[in-house]
């Protein structure tokens, strides 16, 4: 990508949904690592310098972009073995001279449950699903590099993300959605486009980094959700489920398991952040205004007429 002028240099390590709506919106010069040639061949026909962490032939490439960034920007997952990047590249990332800033996109999940109770960024961790563990150590792992390097890290610490093609009014229209209740259950969630807001608010911010819960301001319960989408869409919300007598997968059943209330008041109070979607609602109402929902609708009553 051709570099504007002062824009920061910016490599992603993992090219998913937030790198994209955050590349997309800020301007920013970005370059980065994804998984699949496939998908870094994409990359680059976007016009984005990106390279497969698989592909031998991109290493020098991937090493090359990364001595130049003055900011990393890391959403891949951790596994069993740690954070990929620092497992896969830390050689390369250590020559990153003009590291300025790294911010790491973790999960709320590693405040663990909480019994409804609200957590802030100084509730300590209390992780309880394999998943939310790997996070909290990956955190850490980047901490630890960001201490030796002398650059400022946000953690930032992200709810349920939802946005365009990621969304109730989706599942619905597939015929996917549930209404899961779990009396008194109430859980956090936040539109991907202020996830990438805020992350180009600290990228471009000169603080000494931190901690940061991202969510909106609202918490709700799940099945309010999906209700307040069938509105929306106009058609009639699945029936509700009791969720001790509901058949889940163990994976649906874990969506349920951690309660508890996120608080963004240091977003307010420290980046005087205000959100482009403050709850549900008004993410929901924008993405039904821009046809999510009735497209996958469509879609799917033409396949119906095939049949």
């Amino acid at each position: 990508m051709k570099r504007a002028s002062g824009a920061t240099r910016l490599f992603c390590f993992g090219l998913g949904y937030c790198a994209r709506r955050l590349i997309a919106a800020s301007g920013l010069e970005a370059s980065g690592a994804t998984r699949a040639a496939e998908a870094a061949a994409a990359w680059r026909r976007e016009g984005v310098a990106a390279f497969s962490v698989e592909a031998p032939d991109d290493r020098e490439g991937l090493a090359a972009a990364l001595a130049e960034a003055e900011t990393l920007l890391v959403s891949a997952p951790p596994d069993d073995h740690g954070d990929p990047a620092l497992a896969g590249f830390a050689r390369e990332i250590a020559a990153a001279r003009g590291l300025k800033r790294v911010v790491y996109l973790s999960s709320v999940g590693v405040y663990g449950d909480r019994g409804g109770a609200w957590v802030d960024e100084t509730s300590a961790p209390s992780p309880a699903s394999p998943r939310a563990r790997r996070r909290l150590a990956a955190e850490e792992q980047w901490r630890a590099f960001a201490a030796a390097r002398r650059v400022p890290l946000d953690v930032l610490r992200l709810a349920g993300i939802y946005g365009p093609g990621r969304n109730a009014l989706v599942t619905l229209a597939l015929g996917a959605a549930r209404r899961v209740v779990k009396p008194g259950l109430a859980l956090s969630r936040v539109h991907v486009d202020d996830v990438a807001r805020v992350a180009r608010r600290l990228i471009e911010a000169d603080g000494p980094g931190g901690a940061w819960n991202v969510a909106d301001e609202a918490p709700a319960p799940p099945q309010d959700v999906v209700a307040f989408a069938a509105a929306l869409l106009g058609v009639a919300p699945p029936p509700e489920e009791d969720f001790a007598a509901a058949a889940l997968s163990p994976l649906a059943r874990g969506f349920y398991a951690d309660d508890r209330r996120v608080s963004v008041e240091k977003l307010r109070r420290e980046l005087g952040f205000r959100w482009l979607y403050p709850t549900y609602r008004e993410g929901l109402a924008a993405l039904a205004a821009a046809g999510e929902g009735r497209r996958a609708t469509g879609t799917l009553a033409r396949a119906t007429e095939r049949e």
